[in-house]
């Protein structure tokens, strides 16, 4: 990295958080390509990266390139909490006056960042970049994206068709995700969706992932999706109420033939339907208790109110990284 990189001890205006996991082979590049957009944005700013809980020595080369740039700052997690939690450590730690939260495997392009400044700076409190086509992406990334995105926009009311969670936060807003949305079960994407003020969309096209693969399971997605749903609407709970509804019709139908026989001085059929219903009925009842022990799994993890992360180490923040703290009349600088 060039040593003639203009240095100052002024606050940043602009942070931008990189969540990283095992991203050993193209952090370095990352971290380059994103500062080389900055140093054309003519305003402070810092980076803020969160290592997972990588398994590779992402964290030793993030160290490194802030050796050389002290506005890279770094934290290292004492395991692999998820990208949920990481994010919300990298606002926690941001000190900027707005926050771009972008991926580590260059699939959100930072050349971006000075429209998202710029809409920023024209007034938006948040600014969501929305992929415009996903043409670079797995089949079953792209599958599991569309029915999260459905799922959550069709039954949760609001809007995360082709969202990521490449974003501009203005200082007020990451204040109220950090310290006014309590909840553990973190949907990064519907949060800042949900919570209206003044938002503007950028589009882009989904670029090639550097390094290897994606680090998204199909359980991992699972997971995300069941949060996803279950953090924004109590509909899947009502869906129990449906099923005991077609449990009831289904056994006035078969009553009503065993009757109707009965009366006709037939032998009451049944021996096959019985069971079928017997099955139909398990079923509807195993369903219904899978649906409620979901949501009684977020209450769990709620009430236990352990810590979203625990951080093991971190670089360029001091003796200890100072958490932000804003009055309710936070302005927007003049230094714009």
């Amino acid at each position: 990295m060039s040593n003639n990189i203009f240095l100052t001890n002024k606050a940043p205006v602009l942070s931008v958080v990189i969540p990283a996991y095992n991203e050993s082979i193209g952090i370095e590049r990352a971290v380059t390509e994103i500062i080389s957009i900055l140093l054309g944005c003519e305003t402070e700013w810092e980076i803020v990266v969160v290592d997972d809980g990588s398994r590779d020595d992402t964290y030793q080369k993030i160290c490194r390139l802030a050796q050389s740039e002290p506005r890279i700052k770094a934290i290292s997690l004492s395991r692999n909490f998820g990208k949920e939690a990481a994010l919300f450590a990298g606002l926690e730690h941001a000190a900027g006056e707005a926050v771009i939260t972008i991926d580590a495997d260059l699939q959100h392009p930072p050349i971006l960042i000075p429209d998202l400044l710029e809409k920023w700076k024209q007034g938006a409190q948040i600014v969501h970049a929305v992929k415009r086509v996903r043409n670079r992406e797995s089949i079953e990334k792209k599958a599991a994206a569309y029915c999260i995105n459905k799922l959550v926009s069709g039954f949760g009311g609001i809007n995360t068709n082709n969202s990521s969670d490449y974003k501009l936060l203005d200082a007020e807003i990451v204040d109220i995700v950090i310290h006014q949305l309590p909840e553990r079960e973190r949907f990064y994407r519907g949060l800042t969706s949900w919570l209206g003020f003044k938002e503007e969309y950028i589009y882009f096209d989904v670029d090639s992932r550097q390094g290897d693969n994606s680090k998204w399971s199909f359980l991992a997605l699972l997971e995300l999706a069941i949060t996803a749903l279950t953090s924004f609407t109590s509909l899947p709970l009502r869906i129990v109420t449906v099923l005991g509804i077609a449990t009831l019709i289904l056994g006035i139908t078969v009553a009503s033939e065993a009757v109707w026989s009965f009366m006709a001085g037939q032998a009451v059929s049944g021996f096959a339907t019985t069971i079928i219903c017997l099955l139909m009925i398990g079923s509807f009842i195993m369903i219904s208790l899978g649906i409620i022990g979901e949501y009684i799994a977020k209450i769990y993890e709620e009430v236990k109110k352990r810590p979203l992360y625990l951080m093991k180490s971190s670089i360029g923040f001091g003796e200890k990284p100072a958490l932000k703290t804003y009055d309710s009349g936070y302005k927007r600088s003049e230094m714009r």
